[in-house]
C-alpha cells in the first residue's frame, strides 16, 4: 500500500490527536495511532478508551487499501520537522514495514497489527441531535471548564452540563463556590433532554475548535455522545448521573448594582491579592457610592494591602468577602469592557454579568462570598 498526502496536514492533524492519547494507557495499542486506508482518503484515529477522535485527509495519491497502527511518538517525531512538501507513505501490510519517503530522504520503521485496535459502536439510531456553531461551542466551553470540579465523591460536577429546553440551551458548569450559566436563546428544542460532558473531551474541543460559523453537530445518548466539526469527529463517554438544580442557587433579587470597567478592577486585584493570606486568600471589597475599595491582609505576616477604584454603584454601602483567586479566574474568563456586580447582601452569593450582554444569550457568573471578621 502506497500513499502521498501534505506533510504539514499530516503533522498538524497529529498534533491535535496526540491529544487524546494518555501518556500511561492499560492498552499498549492505545500508544499508536490507527491509520486507514479506503479510496482516496486517510482515517486516523487516536483512543484513551473513553475517548475517540477521527480525521479524515485526502490523500492526493493512493495505490491500495488497508489499516495499520504506528506508535504517536515515533510519527510525530519524524514529520514534525518537515517543512511543507509531499510525503510517501510506504506500507507493507503484512510484516507493517514502513517506509517514509520525503524530499531528501526517508525513515524506515515498523508499525503493528490494526486488528489489536479497539473498535468504537456506532452511535445507534434515534440519538438526540443537536446543532450550533463553532464559535458558539468554543466560547461557551472556554467560559465555563474553569468552574468545573474535580471532586470524587460527586462525579457530575466534574463536568460541563448541557441543558436543552424549550426556552434556551445553558452550558453550565459549578465547584460549589463559583458556577457559570451560559444561556443561548437561538438554540431550543420542544423535547427538553441533557447531558454532561466531562472535563477531558471538553478540554480537547476548547483546543481544537476553530471560532468560526462553521456547523458542529452533537448526537448524544444516555451514554455516549458524538461531536462532529470539520473533518474530524470525537466520540466521548458521557458522565452519567443527576447534575444538581442550578438555577435553586441563583438569588433573583439583587438591589445593589456595581458597574466597573473589568481590566481595570482584575489590575488592582491582582495587586491586592500577593497580600493576602495564602491559606484563604481573603479580599474585601468595600462599595459605596461612586467608589470600591479593594484590600486584603495576612496578620501572620503583617502584610496588607488597599487600593480605590472608581466605579458606578447603586445601592447601601456595603463590605463583602471573596477568595481572590476565583474573582480573578472569573473576571478573566468575561470578555465584556464592563462588569456588573449584583449583591443582595455579604451572606449572598454575588452575580457578575457582562454589562452588556451579547445578542440572544444570557451570560451569568456567580460567587460564594466568604466570611469576614468584623
Amino acid at each position: 500500500m502506497r500513499f502521498t498526502l501534505s506533510s504539514s496536514v499530516l503533522n498538524g492533524r497529529l498534533s491535535t490527536l496526540s491529544r487524546v492519547i494518555n501518556n500511561k494507557n492499560a492498552l499498549p495499542i492505545l500508544d499508536c495511532f490507527l491509520f486507514e486506508v479506503s479510496g482516496n482518503t486517510l482515517t486516523i484515529t487516536a483512543s484513551d478508551s473513553e475517548n475517540v477522535m477521527k480525521s479524515t485527509i485526502l490523500l492526493d495519491e493512493c495505490s491500495g487499501d488497508g489499516k495499520f497502527a504506528v506508535n504517536n511518538r515515533t510519527i510525530l517525531d519524524a514529520v514534525k520537522e518537515l517543512p511543507e512538501q509531499p510525503l510517501v507513505m510506504d506500507v507493507d501490510t503484512t510484516s507493517f514495514a514502513i517506509k517514509v519517503i520525503y524530499q531528501n530522504g526517508l525513515y524506515n520503521f515498523t508499525g503493528q497489527n490494526a486488528e489489536e485496535y479497539p473498535t468504537v459502536l456506532a452511535m445507534p439510531e434515534g440519538a438526540t441531535e443537536l446543532k450550533m456553531t463553532s464559535d458558539t461551542l468554543a466560547n461557551n466551553i472556554t467560559r465555563s471548564i474553569f468552574a468545573t470540579a474535580a471532586e470524587e465523591l460527586r462525579p457530575v460536577m466534574n463536568g460541563i452540563y448541557f441543558d436543552l429546553t424549550n426556552e434556551a440551551l445553558s452550558i453550565v458548569a459549578s465547584d460549589g463556590h463559583k458556577l457559570v450559566r451560559n444561556k443561548n436563546f437561538g438554540i431550543k428544542s420542544n423535547s427538553p433532554t441533557s447531558f454532561i460532558l466531562p472535563k477531558k473531551p471538553a478540554a480537547l474541543l476548547k483546543n481544537v475548535l476553530v471560532k468560526d460559523d462553521s456547523e458542529i453537530t452533537i448526537r448524544f445518548d444516555e451514554r455516549n455522545a458524538d461531536i462532529t466539526f470539520g473533518d474530524s469527529v470525537l466520540q466521548c463517554r458521557l458522565i452519567e448521573g443527576r447534575y444538581p438544580n442550578y438555577n435553586s442557587v441563583i438569588p433573583q433579587d439583587n438591589p445593589n448594582k456595581l458597574t466597573i470597567d473589568r481590566k481595570i478592577l482584575i489590575g488592582a486585584l491582582r495587586r491586592v491579592l500577593p497580600f493576602a493570606s495564602e491559606s484563604s486568600q481573603l479580599v474585601r471589597l468595600h462599595m459605596e457610592p461612586g467608589k470600591l475599595e479593594i484590600s486584603s491582609e495576612d496578620i501572620d505576616f503583617a502584610t496588607s494591602a488597599k487600593e480605590e477604584v472608581v466605579c458606578d454603584y447603586a445601592g447601601n454601602p456595603m463590605n463583602i468577602g471573596f477568595k481572590g483567586s476565583s474573582l480573578n479566574e472569573i473576571l478573566n474568563n468575561l470578555t465584556s469592557d464592563e462588569v456588573e456586580l449584583q449583591l443582595a447582601d455579604p451572606s449572598r452569593p454575588c452575580l457578575i454579568v457582562p454589562a452588556t450582554q451579547p445578542e440572544n444569550e444570557d451570560i451569568l457568573m456567580l460567587i460564594m462570598p466568604m466570611l469576614l471578621n468584623d
